[in-house]
């Protein structure tokens, strides 16, 4: 009698451990499956950040790019001004030094 109650503990304590694995995996499985869901929210909220940030980026660059650009056309300007005021300065120059020879011949 003792060792059909025995075994009838054992089949109702593997059972019972049946169900408690079963349970377990779930469980497992129900967080792992969570943390999964989080582990991909976070990765698309770090890449939408980083395409916010590429783009940032870009329009920065570009108004560099445009702020070069002007640079470089303003100093184009400031070259052929700084030609201009050479040739002017010499014929100025060469006006004076026929006008001071005129005057020293007289």
């Amino acid at each position: 009698m003792i060792i059909l109650a025995f075994d009838n503990l054992k089949i109702i304590f593997m059972k019972n451990l049946n169900l408690m694995l079963i349970l377990t995996s779930v469980v497992l499985f129900s967080s792992c499956n969570n943390l999964t869901q989080e582990v991909e929210n976070k990765l698309n909220k770090l890449n939408d950040k980083t395409l916010k940030l590429d783009s940032l980026v870009n329009n920065e660059l570009e108004k560099v790019n445009t702020l070069d650009s002007i640079i470089t056309k303003e100093g184009n300007k400031i070259k052929k001004l700084d030609s201009l005021i050479d040739k002017s300065s010499l014929k100025i120059d060469s006006i004076a030094k026929s006008k001071m020879d005129i005057l020293k011949g007289r």
